[in-house]
């Protein structure tokens, strides 16, 4: 099954957490904590209110800046629009434009896809043709998927190797910016 299959049949605590894991995963782009997203994991797995959680990360990192790089503003943008309610009509689009603008934050980074269009490939990439995607696009729509399929088959129950997906993720991702600063210094 596609990735747009899977989000086109996703629940709204799937739809959520495949968002929310997107969200993390490009977080190193906007120096944030790692654990700046828990609050709104735990309300996932609790099934509370995410407002409050939402509101403390929002304001951790303050008022959105016009970053010149475009991979923080895509980030930036995927916090700025997670709904306030968790319904699924409300999170569907959401998880949706997160899963697209984590694609492009990776294509933007991926080494191998010096000088393509940001947006090159994604969506063929999202029905299920991988095969020009570089690397770390591959990588992440693998991820997405991963996500959706683990809420698909366990439920609240696979929130916790959604996280850990996520979190691997976002280790990738780190890695990746700091060797782009490194190489960028020299």
């Amino acid at each position: 099954m596609s990735l747009v299959d899977l989000i086109a049949q996703a629940d709204e605590r799937g739809l959520a957490a495949s968002g929310l894991a997107c969200l993390d995963r490009c977080l190193p782009l906007l120096g944030a904590d790692d654990d700046l997203l828990r609050p709104l994991w735990a309300s996932l797995a609790d099934g509370s209110d995410w407002g409050p959680g939402l509101d403390r990360a929002r304001g951790t990192l303050g008022a959105e800046e016009r970053a010149a790089d475009e991979a923080a503003r895509l980030t930036r943008r995927m916090l700025d629009a997670v709904p306030a309610r968790r319904t699924a009509d409300a999170v569907r689009p959401w998880a949706d434009a997160c899963s697209v603008a984590s694609l492009r934050v990776h294509r933007l980074l991926d080494p191998a896809a010096d000088g393509t269009p940001a947006d090159a490939g994604l969506d063929t990439g999202r029905v299920g043709d991988t095969a020009d995607l570089p690397p770390l696009v591959a990588a992440e729509l693998r991820r997405q998927r991963a996500v959706l399929e683990l809420l698909a088959e366990h439920g609240p129950q696979g929130l916790r190797h959604a996280l850990d997906v996520s979190v691997e993720g976002r280790r990738v991702l780190r890695a990746v910016v700091s060797r782009r600063a490194r190489s960028g210094a020299e």
